[in-house]
């Protein structure tokens, strides 16, 4: 199987809708690449949510243990972890209300895509998020 990822006006129609943005593994380390991808998007303009269960807090926000505990819609659901371990977010993803799972870039994991596509989500994978927001501004 290969992974299909929406072409790039889909990605920039996904981002111009998107407002809340979950970050599973998001690192309170500044000099972490999911803590400067997040701040930049947060800098842009979305809401970030930390999901992390060894934090409390990052970029001002106050972490999750878990994408069960958020309230209210996720827009995309951006994962900072090996891909090995994709498809356990993946079947989390599906217990709340997210329209986007992304995996970022370096990231592939063929079962959690196919779980996900089999389901009718949209599903990035092995994309930056913040390079696409360059991209297609």
């Amino acid at each position: 199987m290969t992974i299909e990822n929406p072409s790039r006006d889909e990605i920039r129609d996904i981002l111009k809708k998107a407002k809340r943005i979950a970050v599973v593994g998001l690192s309170g380390n500044p000099e972490r690449t999911s803590y400067m991808v997040s701040k930049a998007m947060q800098d842009a303009g979305y809401e970030i949510i930390p999901v992390n269960p060894t934090i409390d807090e990052v970029l001002g926000q106050k972490a999750v243990a878990s994408l069960k505990d958020i309230e209210g819609h996720v827009d995309i659901v951006d994962v900072f972890r090996r891909s090995e371990q994709l498809l356990e977010v993946a079947k989390e993803f599906l217990e709340i209300d997210a329209d986007v799972f992304w995996a970022q870039q370096g990231l592939i994991n063929e079962e959690a895509y196919k779980l996900l596509k089999d389901k009718g989500y949209t599903v990035i994978m092995d994309r930056c998020i913040k390079v696409e927001h360059a991209l297609t501004k």
